[in-house]
């Protein structure tokens, strides 16, 4: 078979496992007969623990010990089990047990998307392909398994059904066993007398005793705040206008609250198209620039998912989605090629580990906790009132605020190609 259409199929499936559940775990959790709505914060904060703790020691052990592509393997047959277990949670009495189910599938799943763009990039350094050119065509295919997870969940009627965590678990059992059949990505040992910073794989942290590659960490923390929140919270908000002791019959037969993970998979689909231009803007603008695009990006999603509705804002929630690629990939996709250029290889897959765990971990947990107390107090699960606006706006001031202070404190010359 074809290296490229390997290296797809690897993308597709990585994202096709998160997508099965991620966009409508918070509506599935919000559902009657689960009752776990207030505590969505709480349980998609695994996934920011997980990330924080979890990537760095997989890449670390990826970079000195163990076959990057099987460690692969073996993270998501573990998964696989995981996502299964926690398909037998019913009712809020068992929100424990669903939370350490969840906990348990973040430690284990969480490193594997940095790791998948590890082996990508091993095996694609080893075959001569251009990293920059060829890796945002296959990682775009990520992306279609995503969005083909959240149309089959949503068209299946799985939205407040286990059956998606049943179709993740699935989905994580035939990719853990074909990841063992890609080329190797072998380990680059330490050398005999290698200190034990670098016997460990913790030499990348020497990057952050250069000011540039501090300052686009310290903002990766912050914006990392951002990036979950939609995901956790969006299908709630799109499902609380179907609500009939809120807003009658008003909402319920429009598009978006009937095919909800549909019309919310137009965000991933703007993704998709975002990945294919990242080489155009890199080249063009720089990586300070795309980066600060991002972030006004962020302040759009957040701001337009404000004043949006299903029904007479509907074009407000349309532009929202189509944003949302910018606000994603600018910052996610962008970020992850400019720690492949700036790194050595030694420990690169240490540094992509760091990012993972500094984006989609502590700022993932700061922001889960944070947007779950400020919904919680303008929109709690049985509000009759809720006041989704203001909270919307709350989060959309904060990405200004991140976005003004890094066009300030970043400072990176565009000296042409990635740069």
């Amino acid at each position: 078979m074809n290296l490229k259409l390997r290296l797809i199929i690897t993308q597709f499936l990585e994202f096709f496992i998160w997508g099965a559940w991620l966009i409508s775990f918070g509506k599935y959790m919000s559902s009657s007969s689960m009752g776990m709505g207030d505590y969505i914060g709480t349980l998609f904060a695994t996934a920011g623990i997980a990330s924080f703790i979890m990537p760095t020691i997989v890449g670390i052990i990826a970079d000195r010990w163990v076959n990057s592509e099987r460690m692969l393997g073996i993270l998501h047959i573990l998964s696989a089990v995981c996502l299964f277990m926690a398909s037998k949670a019913s009712g809020v009495d068992d929100f424990n047990y669903l939370y350490r189910c969840m906990f348990l599938n973040a430690m284990v799943f969480m490193p594997t998307i940095g790791l998948s763009y590890s082996v990508c990039y091993s095996i694609m350094a080893a075959n001569q392909m251009d990293t920059v050119k060829d890796f945002p065509p296959i990682r775009v295919w990520g992306t279609v398994g995503f969005i083909v997870a959240m149309w089959v969940v949503n068209l299946a009627g799985w939205g407040t059904s286990p059956n998606q965590l049943l179709l993740a678990a699935g989905a994580a059992l035939f990719l853990g066993l074909y990841v063992f059949t890609l080329p190797p990505s072998p380990p680059v040992r330490a050398k005999k007398g290698s200190s034990l910073m670098t016997t460990l794989g913790l030499d990348a942290l020497v990057l952050l005793k250069e000011r540039k590659m501090a300052v686009f960490f310290l903002f990766a923390v912050l914006l990392g705040v951002c990036l979950q929140i939609t995901n956790s919270y969006g299908s709630k908000f799109i499902g609380h206008f179907g609500d009939a002791r809120i807003y009658g019959d008003i909402y319920s037969a429009t598009f978006a609250v009937r095919y909800d993970n549909i019309f919310l998979s137009l965000s991933q689909i703007s993704e998709a198209l975002f990945i294919l231009a990242i080489p155009f803007f890199l080249r063009r603008f720089g990586i300070k620039i795309v980066m600060l695009m991002s972030m006004i990006a962020w302040v759009l999603r957040f701001g337009l998912f404000g004043v949006g509705d299903p029904a007479h804002g509907m074009v407000w929630l349309t532009l929202s989605m189509i944003i949302y690629g910018m606000a994603f990939d600018f910052f996610n996709i962008s970020g992850s090629l400019f720690i492949e250029k700036e790194t050595p290889g030694k420990f690169r897959a240490s540094a992509q580990g760091m990012l993972m765990m500094v984006t989609n971990g502590l700022g993932a947990i700061v922001g889960n906790y944070g947007a779950q107390a400020v919904i919680n107090h303008f929109a709690p699960d049985d509000s009759l009132t809720p006041d989704w606006p203001s909270a919307w706006f709350i989060f959309a001031g904060y990405a200004l605020v991140i976005a003004i202070a890094f066009a300030i404190a970043f400072k990176y010359k565009h000296r042409g190609g990635l740069g």
